[in-house]
């Protein structure tokens, strides 16, 4: 019996930040500083990347609290926080008035939360800023239009991709006939070729816009969230409880 996997479109904010010192717990990371600093020993020469196709630093969660793992899976962050965000940019921080503030906003820091309060760390994993609400900017970036989207036919999913020639109106042209369960396509900054959260004989998979399968149908759930656009990495699990991240080759960290 196929799962009742809810809404098929759903827009999700490019700005991962609540409006306070706690970021929303449905994003990946956020926290609060801790009684004793967070080790300096940590030296970029410990952090050892092996694929190109993985961040240097991937959140990973261990014993109910998330850390950093190096590819070669060593905890070089502890794991201390109750969300843990990948490295990337906050376009809150890059575009607020406070110039302290803007310099923690670019991909060489993290989100991280701990006790409801919000800090960006390093790489070593000091915690360099805590939020301020009044720090905080507007996000500019604007909405990029997805080229492709899944339709539904006889119950079954496909993708079809909006064609437009010179002044006139677009219209739909098939790309992947349907033959899913249930499709949803990640964002990316590729529009023209994203990855495609697939389910098929109720197992998940990806594959890609030429369907053919990026990672194998084996898993009983993918996350929809930003792992992809901003770790090019995939949340599972195979058994609804336990999530983790695997990479295009379908390696898990």
């Amino acid at each position: 019996m196929i799962k009742n996997y809810g809404a098929l479109f759903i827009l999700l904010p490019m700005s991962f930040f609540a409006k306070g010192n706690s970021v929303n717990g449905s994003h990946l990371s956020q926290s609060r500083a801790y009684s004793r600093p967070i080790s300096d020993t940590l030296t970029s020469e410990k952090i050892i990347t092996f694929s190109k196709n993985a961040p240097l630093l991937i959140p990973q969660k261990n014993k109910g609290k998330y850390g950093y793992i190096n590819h070669s899976s060593r905890m070089v962050i502890p794991a201390e926080y109750e969300i843990a965000m990948f490295f990337a940019e906050d376009c809150n921080l890059l575009n607020s008035e406070n110039e302290n503030a803007k310099s923690f906003g670019t991909a060489e820091y993290a989100t991280v939360e701990k006790n409801k309060i919000s800090y960006r760390i390093d790489k070593k994993g000091k915690k360099v800023y805590q939020y301020d609400n009044s720090h905080l900017g507007k996000c500019t970036s604007a909405y990029k239009k997805q080229n492709f989207k899944a339709y539904k036919e006889n119950g079954l999913y496909g993708i079809i991709e909006e064609v437009k020639i010179n002044n006139q109106m677009p219209y739909n042209k098939l790309k992947l006939a349907p033959k899913y369960d249930l499709l949803f396509i990640l964002q990316s900054e590729d529009q023209n070729d994203p990855m495609i959260i697939a389910v098929l004989n109720n197992k998940f998979g990806i594959i890609d816009i030429n369907n053919n399968i990026i990672i194998p149908f084996m898993y009983s759930d993918i996350k929809r969230n930003f792992s992809w656009k901003l770790g090019k990495m995939f949340e599972v699990t195979k058994d609804d409880k336990n999530y983790y991240f695997v990479d295009v080759n379908n390696k898990a960290y």
